[in-house]
């Protein structure tokens, strides 16, 4: 399995409702609102590296209120 954490940039006072809308979205382990330069930051797994981007795509980009992302590859895990 490859996982990863997406950055997201939400439209101004929808980073709520983007957290609500990954939670539910398969592929998605997790999705929290944050402080700082990102609004939402989301944890994504899947078989391999393509499919990562399938979830990114059809799952995290597609939300509405999802303005940018940028995606981190996990290199290691506990």
């Amino acid at each position: 399995m490859v996982r990863a954490y997406v950055l997201i940039t939400a439209t101004a006072g929808k980073a709520l409702e983007v957290v609500r809308q990954l939670q539910n979205q398969s592929g998605v382990i997790a999705a929290d609102a944050i402080t700082g330069e990102f609004d939402v930051i989301a944890q994504v797994q899947a078989e391999d590296v393509p499919a990562i981007g399938r979830v990114i795509v059809d799952q995290v980009q597609s939300a509405d209120g999802v303005f940018k992302t940028i995606t981190c590859l996990a290199v290691s895990g506990a």
